[in-house]
């Protein structure tokens, strides 16, 4: 990864472009329906659905390929080009808000994710699935993040185990706690939306087993068992033909964090050699507005910024 531009670093939300390789070109955008034109948002979504007629057969009418803006607000698009600036990956990750009590509780799903099938097998897993996360825990100053994921497909079942802190369910003796349990009833009640699963669907609290999940939208992305990319860890084989019902079409939901160790298992274990230096530049660059610029602006009483006027000359 060479490099890092922000196209506005005055910019409320998120919008950074990257270098992965000589090959790729990564873009992450956060919550663009907040902030893009009508015609970029068109435009971001005719990539999103380039990739994925690609992958499928059929249509997804949900979530982010209907380029709708009020969809658009709650995501972070990851979008990766090739260098003549094809689009060949993606990762919708959306931001959800659980009202839970003292006060609410943010939580990044990590979403829908789509390679062209000729880009597979090339490390991009470590771009779509981890770096947004990594960048937002950056912003955060360190906070720990909750993740979720829903999911049928082994490889991504090993791959979130491994990445994130605290995972539930996943095999071996990590346990579920009160918190995991609170999540996820906040999220089946509120935001099967965001996964494309419909009212119908049933949720097993005990195992975090949905079942029957494919009948909200997202029905061209069941999968039977012996589609689903496969782990390389064995377990997690094991773990999803036990715990899940391919025929009936049921899914997994994994809660998570993004904290300090899952950090240092990222750069340590899923980032290239070569690319730990820029991202944490990255990082930085990401940071700068949440730790610099605030400082900077209470500094400065002659310039104003955004709603902060400067101070009058006759002040005393």
């Amino acid at each position: 990864m060479i490099g890092t531009v922000f196209k506005a670093l005055r910019r409320k939300y998120m919008d950074v472009t990257l270098r992965s390789g000589s090959d790729y070109v990564v873009r992450i955008i956060e919550r663009p329906g907040l902030w893009m034109s009508s015609a970029e948002i068109a435009a971001l979504s005719a990539d999103l659905r380039a990739v994925a007629s690609r992958t499928l057969t059929g249509d997804l009418t949900y979530g982010v390929f209907s380029g709708d803006k009020a969809r658009m607000e709650q995501v972070i698009i990851t979008l990766v080009r090739r260098g003549d600036g094809t689009p060949v990956a993606f990762n919708a990750l959306a931001v959800m808000t659980l009202e839970t009590a003292p006060e609410p509780t943010e939580v990044l799903h990590l979403g829908l994710v789509m390679v062209d099938p000729d880009e597979r097998s090339k490390n991009l897993s470590w771009v779509l699935y981890g770096l947004t996360c990594f960048l937002i825990f950056f912003r955060r100053q360190f906070r720990p993040i909750w993740i979720s994921n829903v999911t049928q497909v082994p490889a991504v079942v090993g791959m979130v185990s491994e990445m994130f802190s605290h995972v539930w369910p996943k095999p071996g003796d990590e346990r579920r706690t009160l918190t995991h349990l609170l999540l996820a009833r906040h999220i089946m009640a509120d935001h099967r939306d965001v996964f494309g699963v419909g009212p119908d669907a049933g949720f097993a609290e005990e195992r975090f087993v949905i079942t029957d999940a494919y009948t909200g939208g997202s029905d061209d992305l069941k999968k039977t068992f012996e589609e689903a990319p496969k782990h390389r860890d064995m377990r997690y084989q094991a773990f999803c033909e036990e715990e899940l019902d391919y025929d009936r079409g049921d899914d997994v939901l994994q809660l998570g964090q993004m904290d300090l160790a899952a950090m240092r298992t990222y750069l340590a274990r899923e980032v290239p050699k070569s690319a730990v230096l820029g991202l944490l530049v990255t990082g930085g660059l990401v940071a700068l507005r949440r730790i610099v610029l605030p400082v900077t602006y209470w500094a400065d009483s002659a310039t104003q910024w955004g709603t902060l006027r400067p101070a009058k000359d006759d002040i005393r």
